[in-house]
């Protein structure tokens, strides 16, 4: 058979999204890994699913597969392309949405300018919520690895992040940290790692390794994590501008138990369709 498909990226983290809602099959870890592929698929970091819900207060279900076939709780980006994506295929006319996911239940709102702010609610930072190793909740933590200590915040929007601090992205080692903190053995479910260069008290840039594929353009749960962890260490004030490779996030929270709004676009960059 044949599935419709859009291509859309978010700041460059880009997605094949496809609505099973007015189509109907069964999508499993190894089409999303298949179809992720750059060479030999249609290419993207995510593959998003635009499902019906199965809590009669919310309005979709959204489920996340990463490029490599593996499900995730969480993706910001996605959020911001999955409300442009329900609008264009007029499957709502809202433009408030609530929507399920497997990190939990997020508000999305489409604003007159074309820009998605997402509610990606309050921070998880006790450790076992996140969850990371650790007898204490603590701003941050000491991780051994290869025989040095390590100084990073762990915390969870949905999905785990760890965030360190660096002098400067460009030369931050994204590649050789990024895959050895993912399967630190004190992050069981692995986990997202930012590289987080503050600027000023409002302006920050960020590179972020992504569990399950890579490093990527850009990062939403990523940047709310490094957001939230530079305003609880004192480093930075509410609102954020938050600079990824593929783009800027606004970012504001105010404080903890408070939710994380983050504001920035979302791209469709073409239809198509795939055999299934």
């Amino acid at each position: 058979m044949l599935l419709r498909f859009t291509k859309m990226h978010g700041l460059g983290n880009d997605f094949m999204v496809i609505d099973l809602i007015s189509q109907h099959a069964h999508i499993q870890p190894k089409h999303a890994k298949a179809w992720g592929d750059r060479h030999t698929g249609i290419g993207f970091d995510q593959l998003l699913l635009v499902e019906a819900p199965s809590d009669p207060e919310v309005d979709f279900r959204y489920r996340i597969f990463n490029s490599d076939g593996s499900e995730v709780e969480q993706c910001g980006n996605g959020a911001r392309c999955f409300a442009r994506f329900v609008l264009d295929k007029r499957l709502t006319v809202k433009k408030r949405i609530r929507v399920e996911t497997k990190g939990g239940i997020i508000e999305l709102n489409v604003r007159p300018d074309g820009q998605v702010t997402v509610n990606m609610g309050a921070p998880r930072l006790a450790p076992a919520q996140v969850p990371f190793q650790a007898d204490d909740e603590a701003l941050s933590y000491l991780v051994e690895l290869d025989g040095q200590s390590i100084e990073l915040a762990a915390l969870s929007m949905g999905n785990p992040h760890a965030v360190l601090r660096v002098d400067d992205v460009r030369t931050a080692p994204v590649h050789e940290l990024g895959p050895k903190l993912e399967h630190h053995p004190r992050f069981p479910q692995r986990v997202n790692v930012g590289f987080l260069q503050v600027l000023d008290r409002h302006h920050a840039k960020l590179r972020v390794w992504e569990r399950g594929a890579g490093e990527t353009q850009a990062c939403g749960t990523g940047a709310c994590a490094a957001a939230v962890a530079a305003i609880r260490q004192g480093w930075m004030d509410s609102p954020v501008q938050i600079e990824l490779p593929g783009g800027k996030l606004s970012i504001e929270w105010a404080g903890p138990g408070q939710p994380v709004m983050m504001t920035g676009p979302a791209v469709r960059v073409y239809e198509g369709q795939v055999r299934l």
